[in-house]
């Protein structure tokens, strides 16, 4: 792995854990920016489930609007936004190609989550129109008796996205607008670069 891309993720990781000791309430909510294949855009906040040198990893159902749009066009943005950091907050920005996790890591998680949101992932048609609140309590209520007594299993289609970074960018706010801003880019060769930025 490259010097860079090693040290570009060790300073995540270490403004990461700084977000967790902080006052930011979801330290790992991160914005996400797809683009259907028409290059048509769109954003949603979702929850970092983990990461490590293969990327950034969140979940969802991939017939929900995020996840068909990242079929057709695997490619993300990745934004967070840690505002009680630092003199002016910190913002980190992720951009690169996205992969499904495998199954036996989408298991794993789905395995460690509350029952209650195991449930929900069954009663949800993700992102599809809902005409009433009360169908979705029956829904949820219809699989609560389905799996009474036993694990929910992982949904078909429910699954985790992994983004793999090609550019990474710190920026930390100063006053006036005097921002610092660093930017980690992989090269078509697979090599990395490390370049500041004028804010």
């Amino acid at each position: 792995m490259s010097e860079l891309y090693t040290e570009a993720l060790s300073t995540f990781s270490a403004l990461f854990d700084e977000a967790r000791q902080g006052s930011e309430i979801e330290p790992n909510a991160m914005t996400v920016a797809t683009a259907d294949a028409d290059g048509r855009p769109s954003a949603r906040t979702v929850l970092l489930k983990a990461f490590d040198a293969r990327g950034f990893v969140f979940y969802t159902h991939l017939d929900s609007h995020k996840g068909r749009e990242l079929q057709a066009n695997p490619r993300a943005a990745l934004l967070f936004l840690w505002r009680s950091l630092r003199e002016a907050g910190i913002q980190v920005r992720i951009e690169g190609a996205v992969e499904q996790v495998d199954d036996a890591e989408a298991d794993a998680y789905f395995a460690s989550r509350p029952r209650l949101s195991q449930i929900g992932a069954w009663a949800s048609s993700q992102s599809r129109t809902l005409s009433s609140r009360e169908e979705f309590d029956t829904r949820v209520a219809e699989a609560e008796a389905r799996f009474d007594g036993q694990d929910v299993p992982r949904p078909d289609g429910w699954s985790g996205l992994r983004v793999v970074p090609d550019r990474v960018e710190f920026w930390y706010g100063a006053k006036f607008r005097l921002h610092e801003r660093w930017c980690y880019e992989k090269a078509t060769d697979g090599s990395w670069s490390k370049r500041q930025l004028y804010p």
